[in-house]
């Protein structure tokens, strides 16, 4: 029976995805449930699993090309395992011992050329030299190699080539040649600096598009203001141990934004609202996005209903944001319906940034570095761990008077954490 494995439904945002990489090959057996191959979308990678178990017989899709929902990737055969099963093969005859050869004596290792190290022997060949070897069947491995870090450059396999050249009867030169020249000379000076060109993924792709259309579609506006963390990191080290037991999980800093976020949101709606056409939806709930670097990318997993949730169930689903975006395992739902965005460049270092907002979202909270700093205090001048904070807001929507007072309240919020508690 011939079971076919198709690309499993799509949100209604993604029109199609890209065959990133097969995990079996044809003639391989594969289990129910595991993974074949896996899917690239503009937002999410998907793996595709074995629908049955069974011998891939045919593959319809190759690695680089796209596919939309429910079309057919490859071809399964289930009958094979079944006549395995019922017919096994008979077992091999045990071979008559013979004696024992004398092992003759190992031969000095050949150097491996440093340009002849993957799988397929070939590696580091631009594609000038690629053609080059293939026009001329030549074994890369048989070239010295002179460019840097052991590449195989293009006037090296010319060298190679000039006996063979120089046995050949003799022709005109060909009238362009000063244009070959300067051609030759600029790809040999693009092999010896170690260009490469590389295809952009789908969701750096997708990324690109989305901050241009952000750029280009909103007034885009950034206020800053500076917040004092002695307080919340005098709380977080007080009840470090204690909220680690209990919850399973580390304190951070983000939970502590995500409240105080809200609470700032919660004074000014308009902050938390989108523009749709003419009109301006405002939101009662608080979806907050959270952005999260991964391999493949910026992606920014939402946290629902964060008014609801308790410190410890914030940190716990950051943490499970954070292994699903390193393991590429985030879905669709992870990452749609954010009405905020909070980003925090401090991990990396950063000291001051402008963020971009993240449509159809109007403002988005960029965290920075927390840097010891002097400042005023009481007449005083005293060193405190210092943030600066940095809200971008969509000006069609959001007054300054409003993106300012919700950077004051989030302040407020963050340099006396008993706000939180109180509601105050």
């Amino acid at each position: 029976m011939l079971v076919e494995v198709e690309v499993p439904q799509l949100a209604e945002s993604i029109a199609d995805a890209t065959l990133l990489a097969w995990r079996k090959r044809v003639g391989e057996r594969g289990t129910r449930g595991e993974p074949l191959c896996d899917l690239e979308t503009d937002k999410v990678t998907l793996e595709v699993s074995a629908p049955a178990d069974g011998v891939i017989k045919e593959l319809r899709k190759q690695e680089g090309q796209t596919a939309v929902s429910h079309e057919t990737l490859a071809v399964i055969d289930t009958t094979v395992l079944k006549a395995v099963a019922d017919h096994p093969p008979p077992p091999a005859p045990t071979p008559e011992p013979t004696p024992a050869a004398p092992s003759p004596e190992p031969a000095a290792a050949k150097p491996q050329s440093n340009h002849a190290k993957s799988n397929n022997g070939i590696t580091k060949l631009s594609p000038a030299v690629r053609k080059l070897v293939a026009e001329h069947a030549i074994d890369p491995q048989a070239v010295p190699a002179s460019g840097k870090d052991g590449r195989l450059t293009k006037s090296d396999v010319l060298t190679h080539l000039k006996p063979a050249e120089e046995s050949a009867p003799a022709s005109a030169p060909p009238a362009d040649e000063p244009v070959a020249h300067a051609d030759e000379a600029r790809e040999r000076h693009a092999d010896e600096a170690g260009e490469r060109r590389v295809p952009m993924t789908r969701l750096r792709r997708r990324i690109a598009e989305r901050l241009l259309a952000a750029q280009h579609q909103h007034a885009i506006l950034t206020t800053f203001n500076e917040v004092d963390m002695q307080p919340v990191t005098a709380l977080r080290d007080r009840h470090r141990e204690a909220f680690e037991a209990r919850h399973g999980v580390r304190l951070g800093f983000m939970s502590f934004f995500c409240k105080a976020a809200v609470a700032a949101l919660e004074r000014y709606p308009i902050v938390n609202a989108a523009v749709e056409g003419e009109d301006i939806v405002y939101h009662d709930y608080y979806h907050l996005g959270i952005a999260v670097s991964s391999p493949r990318g910026l992606v920014v997993p939402v946290l629902r209903d964060v008014e609801r949730l308790s410190f410890g169930a914030i940190e716990a689903r950051l943490r499970e944001y954070g292994e699903k975006a390193r393991e590429a395992k985030l879905s669709v739902e992870d990452l749609t319906g954010g009405t905020f965005t909070i980003t925090n460049g401090g991990v990396f270092g950063s000291l001051l940034s402008t963020p971009i907002l993240n449509p159809p979202q109007s403002a988005i909270l960029g965290m920075h570095r927390i840097q010891d700093r002097p400042i005023a205090e009481g007449g005083q001048v005293v060193i405190r761990p210092m943030m600066y904070l940095a809200l971008s807001y969509d000006h069609r929507l959001i007054d300054g008077r409003e993106a300012v007072s919700f950077l004051v309240t989030l302040k407020q919020h963050l340099e006396d954490p008993a706000r939180l508690l109180l509601d105050v």
